[in-house]
């Protein structure tokens, strides 16, 4: 089996700053466009058997740090009259697509009050061990998920990220301008590591050590050299670990438990187990709902609706996926 899993608003949301002009309407009209096209490429591309939907939630990290996300809602109550009106209209929108998918269609729907969209990918990779999995998003936060049963696809950039490099859509590879070389993302275990030790400004999430280096120098030890101390626990993990520092509020920190703390949030396999348990009752409720049928017609109507001509041309492509029950 190979499954679609989509980050189903970072597409949505990512693709309507693709329309620089235009009424909202039209910008709305081409986020559908950009969603509905890219998972259908993913589909042909990778020879894709179901397609998850995963939704966001009100995220349990929030309860467990409370500046997770904070950053946010700073920026949305300082948007303009405009920018509030379209948010309005792309998130009327983005529920009725929700209601689509989820009602009209035999794609599995992933949605949990407490859990992110990145939870359930996480989780339905994590509980189809020996399937195919294809991540459609530009969130470079699934990077840590890559291994040769999973990969990513940007529906934005038209890019396949894959453990061994980065290809455009004819499977050509992605040259880095400065190394004149394939793009490569790393060791995924170790990229992991990085960003739970640097934090993850996007997301709010503070340092565990301001101002570590990568490669450590005489007197200091760096992430790379605490990375390949990792398993046996020696001298470098621990002098790393134990470093203390104090913030700008005069609160003492010891690396080891923001660390810890950063882990907890960043590392999509650590969620607490009740979170666990969360995600696998609403997968297990969502893979056996019963079928609905005329899944083509309603979604031509769904096209009509929002005037979608280029994507309607090839309803037969898209009803296909959209027809495709789990098995």
């Amino acid at each position: 089996m190979t499954y679609i899993l989509v980050d189903t608003a970072n597409m949505f949301f990512r693709a309507r700053h693709v329309v620089r002009s235009g009424d909202n309407d039209i910008k709305i009209g081409m986020a559908y466009h950009i969603m509905f096209s890219a998972i259908n490429k993913a589909w042909r591309d990778f020879g894709g058997t179901h397609v998850v939907f995963c939704l966001e939630g009100r995220s349990w990290r929030k309860d467990h740090y409370i500046p997770y996300k904070a950053n946010r809602a700073v920026a949305r109550a300082a948007a303009t009259e405009q920018e509030q009106e379209e948010d309005r209209m792309f998130w009327e929108a983005f529920d009725d697509f929700k209601d689509f998918i989820d009602q009209k269609t035999n794609c599995t729907v992933l949605q949990h009050q407490q859990c992110e969209a990145d939870d359930f990918i996480a989780r339905w990779i994590q509980n189809h061990p020996d399937d195919e999995h294809v991540i459609i998003s530009s969130d470079s936060d699934f990077y840590q998920l890559l291994s040769e049963k999973v990969t990513q696809y940007n529906g934005i950039s038209n890019q396949h990220i894959k453990i061994d490099g980065i290809v455009n859509d004819k499977g050509k590879p992605v040259i880095d301008k400065k190394t004149k070389e394939q793009k490569q993302i790393g060791d995924p275990e170790y990229l992991l590591f990085e960003k739970c030790v640097r934090g993850d400004t996007s997301d709010n999430i503070f340092s565990a050590y301001p101002g570590v280096r990568k490669k450590g120098t005489k007197n200091k030890i760096g992430i790379q050299e605490a990375f390949a101390d990792k398993e046996s626990k020696g001298f470098n993990w621990n002098n790393f670990m134990l470093q203390r520092w104090t913030d700008h509020e005069g609160v003492e920190h010891r690396v080891l438990e923001d660390y810890q703390r950063n882990r907890e949030l960043i590392d999509l396999t650590a969620q607490p187990q009740p979170i666990k348990d969360a995600l696998d009752e609403v997968i297990t409720t969502q893979v056996n709902k019963t079928p609905t049928g005329q899944v083509g017609i309603k979604f031509m109507k769904f096209c009509g609706k929002y005037d979608l001509q280029k994507i309607s041309e090839h309803p037969t492509d898209h009803a296909t996926y959209l027809n495709a029950g789990y098995a």
